[in-house]
């Protein structure tokens, strides 16, 4: 008998999940019963999903983003992106398959190298299902071979970092192909790598009949839905270092928003195209004309655009350098912005204090040095005690929520910062783009 492990009510099955978000969904949309019709399609991607395909015991190819975070110690600090794909892991051992995990972990390059192992990763999984999970010591090679051709209905394997084979990342036709040869069907669940062009993304459906689980679809459809129909006012906060990065966000959504936060490195480019004197802070200056453009395009578009009143500055570029908090406008030569102040918290935390839903992609400082995260941290705690539906678009602002304590009261945090970037920027994304329609 299958082992019915799939979380949520009893025996309830991914159909039965999609249904259920369909119906939360036209809760949302009930003021406007065409503006659901319009939507639905949009949000529910026309792409075919795990609960299309006939999985009843069949070997499954599973892509996950295994990539997670570790601490000083070594160990996972931060399991989000293994426990956002266990909705379509249990669905697929209730179904009897064979499931077969494949993800990257970091950069090896094509070399094996002991400490960007999956070990870890296939432990943790292994502890959270109470059930035995066996990790291959290659990508393709005889471990591989031999473990899947072993693998039992309802049983898991895991195969070794994908990106220990140079194939990978290089999109090699013949490497996609020898991944293929282990299934029957591929299933694509890894969101935090759908921006990639990788074998194992692109590659593999080109083989298999292939399908999207349930952690894509939950990211495409909420993600979707903030944009498209949002609580209103909509206000998007955008932090990180460079304004080019995020001039295609700011493209795409300057006519969906009510408003734009801007904080981070990105925040010294704007000063100084408004002619500002920035000290030694961060500047693109080939961009600053650039960002004259958006504060153009912002004010004609009648888009309010905050920019922070006063900045905390470093006298060096470390995390126990000297410090002191100025006015943005008088920022002194030999020093560098490198947080918010505190008038400019005051200042964006009134601002989200109306706020209907929130999109927010990017640190309004050096959040992972304690002493300039408080910005980040603070208006993440602002958005914690509004009722403001936040969108976190992964990355760095998704690891400082949760040092912050406040994860758990944010509406969504996705689990891809480059996927979630170019999702916000209206871009398809490859790997998703690769699934055949329904």
């Amino acid at each position: 008998m299958p082992i019915n492990i799939f979380s949520g009510a009893a025996g309830e099955n991914g159909v039965n999940l999609l249904r259920r978000f369909e119906k939360n969904l036209q809760y949302y949309f009930a003021y406007d019963t065409m503006a659901f019709i319009k939507q639905k399609e949009r949000y529910f991607m026309n792409k075919r999903n795990v609960c299309d395909a006939p999985v009843e015991g069949k070997r499954i190819l599973l892509r996950c983003d295994f990539n997670v975070p570790y601490d000083e110690n070594g160990e996972i600090s931060d399991t989000r992106r293994i426990d956002e794909s266990l909705e379509t892991i249990k669905f697929l051992i209730s179904k009897n398959a064979k499931v077969i995990i494949c993800s990257h972990f970091r950069r090896p390059h094509g070399v094996f190298d002991e400490s960007m192992s999956l070990k870890k990763a296939a432990g943790y999984l292994a502890s959270k299902l109470n059930m035995n999970i066996k990790l291959a010591s290659d990508v393709v090679g005889e471990s591989a071979k031999a473990l899947v051709s072993s693998l039992k209905e309802g049983e898991i394997c895991v195969l070794e970092n994908l990106r220990f084979e140079i194939g990978e990342e290089e999109n090699s036709e013949e490497f996609a192909k020898k991944l293929a040869s282990f299934a029957d069907i591929y299933v694509n669940d890894g969101f935090g790598v759908c921006h990639r062009e990788h074998a194992s993304l692109v590659g593999v459906p080109k083989f298999l009949p292939s399908y999207c689980g349930f952690l894509i679809q939950k990211e495409v459809q909420t993600i979707s839905s903030v944009i498209n129909n949002p609580k209103r006012p909509l206000v998007s906060i955008l932090g990180g270092a460079k304004v080019s990065d995020k001039i295609g966000v700011i493209e795409h959504l300057v006519d969906k928003v009510d408003a734009f936060i801007i904080g981070g490195g990105m925040t010294y480019t704007f000063m100084n195209a408004l002619g500002y004197s920035i000290g030694d802070s961060i500047c693109e200056k080939s961009k600053l004309s650039l960002a004259k453009d958006i504060l153009a395009l912002t004010k004609e578009k009648g888009v309010k655009l905050l920019l922070p009143v006063d900045c905390k500055l470093g006298k060096e570029y470390k995390s126990d350098t000297e410090t002191m908090i100025v006015d943005s406008d008088k920022i002194p030569d030999g020093w560098q912005g490198l947080d918010i102040g505190p008038k400019s918290i005051e200042l964006f935390s009134n601002e989200l204090k109306n706020a209907g839903s929130v999109i927010w992609n990017g640190p309004l400082g050096v959040s992972e040095w304690s002493s300039f995260a408080e910005g980040t941290f603070s208006i993440a705690r602002s958005l914690a005690n509004s009722s403001a539906q936040t969108v976190i678009g992964g990355g760095d602002v998704a690891a400082a929520v949760n040092k912050a304590g406040v994860a758990d009261k944010m509406y969504h945090i996705s689990t891809g910062g480059g996927s979630s970037l170019m999702f916000l920027e209206g871009k398809e994304l490859p790997a998703i783009a690769a699934l055949p329609d329904k």
